[in-house]
């Protein structure tokens, strides 16, 4: 690469010389802070000594003050939550000549490394101080909101521009209560929220996010009028009954939130002080550009049930089932089960309440149970369409459990998801739904319980030796904990958005049917003789894979005690 063109006397080679390997971001991080030190010199005198041992230039907060940020290739969440930046090339001339130029903190985080390969072709890499690129992206985001301010609604687009939520329209909103909506569903998505939570209190209103499966207070406001009037205007959008207080109600919406339509799904429900509502929010461009690289191993499970997954998504028939409770990532997995499949070789047919996004080579049902189609006579006319593969978003009644088993039994597979707390307690809801016990074992290869655990944020967790009270809560003996390496959360930072937390992952049990386990469950076997037989089969459950994850440093015994309890 000329190094020229970037206006950056270059004397080393810009070739790619990794000088150690990291799995995560995470360990990265690690071997940096060990690095600096080792050296121990100061942080200008390490940051070249490190670019000239990987072979990347090192660059300074002055050079990245006049740089030219472009947040085109790679979106600006994902610089900010990598903390990394793509530079546009010095001249213009110059642009789509040879290599982009990624400036990085850490160039031993293979994990971006990777992700960033996969979208740029010819890249070149360089090193700066982690506080100096942050300062960069702290400043685009500023300039950003300032744009936004400065935008005016065109006279000729009006619709688009009354759809469209953005920093400038909210505060061009004259109604009061419009303004109030407008800028809780903009913040939500700022704050990449799954849900929000719109709830009437005594007093008035309260607004709380979910995000990372967690709820996080946004706001109370003193006015019983003002909720009234919030859950009416809601009901608008959605085109609901505004008059009807007394029965839930459900709906949807779209909007556009700083030029990207998301899609949202209301539920209205009545409570003693007035309406509650809960509003579930799809952005579909953002689903469709994480299934492009959406693979199982991306989603965290340890290698063990990695590979058993693996194995059940590549029977040629039968039934895998994903199960836990609301939140638990269920839809990701399916998703990314079906991205290991083939679609030019074989008919892979999904029916879903609702599509949440496209997948390319693969056609997508929509149930519609207002016109008729759902679940069961959906999947029964999947079956004349002659498919290889089947997804069934959900099994919620006994016609559709039972179509669902035929179909494994006729030779294609069948993926599908059931709300259960383990995979012992799947038995019990077929039971339950009247199937028969012999023919749904016949069916099923496996079954995959899971959950989501928050990480601990890796810019400020730090290390940890819980007290004998703590390890006995958790069900951890003293002699076990001395091998592990605990970890608590800090004061919070601005990564973590002062929660501790950093992003998810997923922590899974599978149950892998074998013709022993069939005939002790046909047999009305206790669970207990179930789970000591399938832990004698290598089975790992899910408080076994969460106390790992937090003995490698991961997470907290906090949040693991949050989302599985003690066998």
């Amino acid at each position: 690469m000329d190094a020229s063109r970037y206006g950056i006397v270059d004397p080393y080679p810009a070739r790619l010389v990794h000088s150690a390997k990291a799995a995560s971001m995470a360990e990265g991080r690690a071997l940096m802070e060990t690095l600096a030190a080792l050296c121990g010199d100061d942080e200008d005198t390490f940051l070249r000594r490190l670019g000239a041992t990987v072979g990347y230039l090192s660059v300074d907060e002055e050079w990245l003050s006049s740089a030219n940020a472009d947040f085109s290739v790679i979106p600006f969440n994902e610089c900010m939550r990598r903390v990394v930046v793509v530079i546009k090339p010095a001249s213009e001339e110059l642009e789509g000549e040879g290599d982009n130029l990624v400036v990085t903190a850490d160039p031993f985080d293979m994990e971006t490394h990777d992700w960033i390969a996969g979208r740029m072709r010819s890249v070149s890499w360089s090193v700066a101080r982690r506080e100096d690129l942050l300062t960069l992206l702290a400043r685009h985001e500023d300039e950003q909101r300032a744009l936004d301010f400065q935008l005016q609604t065109a006279a000729t687009a009006p619709l688009q521009a009354a759809n469209n939520i953005s920093l400038s329209s909210i505060i061009g909103d004259q109604n009061p209560v419009v303004k109030l909506v407008n800028s809780t569903l903009y913040d939500a998505m700022k704050l990449t929220a799954s849900d929000i939570h719109i709830e009437a209190v005594t007093t008035g209103l309260r607004i709380r996010y979910r995000i990372d499966g967690v709820l996080s207070q946004a706001t109370i406001f003193q006015s019983r009028t003002t909720a009234e009037q919030v859950v009416s205007r809601i009901k608008v959008m959605a085109d609901l009954d505004i008059a009807e207080r007394r029965v839930p109600q459900d709906g949807r919406f779209k909007q556009m939130v700083r030029g990207v339509e998301i899609d949202y799904r209301v539920s209205i429900m009545p409570s003693l002080h007035g309406e509650d509502v809960v509003i579930r929010i799809l952005d579909k461009r953002a689903l469709a550009d994480q299934f492009q690289s959406l693979r199982l191993e991306r989603l965290g499970f340890d290698p063990t049930t990695l590979d058993w997954i693996r194995g059940l998504v590549r029977v040629p028939y039968g039934m895998l089932l994903v199960t836990g409770p609301t939140g638990s990532g269920k839809t990701t997995t399916l998703y990314a089960a079906l991205s290991e499949l083939d679609s030019t070789l074989e008919k892979i047919v999904t029916i879903e309440d609702p599509v949440e996004y496209q997948l390319p080579g693969i056609l997508q049902i929509p149930v519609n149970e207002k016109k008729g189609l759902t679940f069961a006579k959906g999947l029964r006319s999947i079956l004349r369409h002659d498919p290889d593969k089947i997804l069934v978003g959900e099994i919620r009644d006994t016609e559709t459990a039972q179509i669902a088993i035929q179909s494994a039994l006729t030779g294609h597979l069948v993926l599908t998801s059931v709300h259960a707390n383990n995979v012992f307690d799947v038995l019990g809801r077929f039971i339950h739904m009247g199937v028969d016990t012999q023919t749904f074992v016949s069916a099923m290869n496996g079954v995959v319980a899971q959950r989501l655990v928050r990480l601990a944020c890796t810019n400020c967790k730090q290390a940890w030796s819980p007290d004998d009270k703590t390890l006995a809560r958790s069900g951890i003996t003293k002699s076990d904990a001395d091998s592990m390496q605990f970890v608590r959360c800090g004061a919070g930072c601005r990564e973590c958005r002062g929660t501790g937390y950093s992003g998810r992952s997923a922590i899974g049990e599978v149950l892998r049917m074998s013709d022993e386990l069939r005939d002790m469950i046909v047999s009305r076997r206790s669970i207990r003789q179930i789970k000591a037989f399938a832990r004698e089969q290598g089975s790992q459950f899910l408080r076994h894979a969460a106390v790992n994850l937090a003995a490698r440093g991961y997470t907290t015994l906090e949040e693991i005690d949050r989302v599985t309890f003690v066998d």
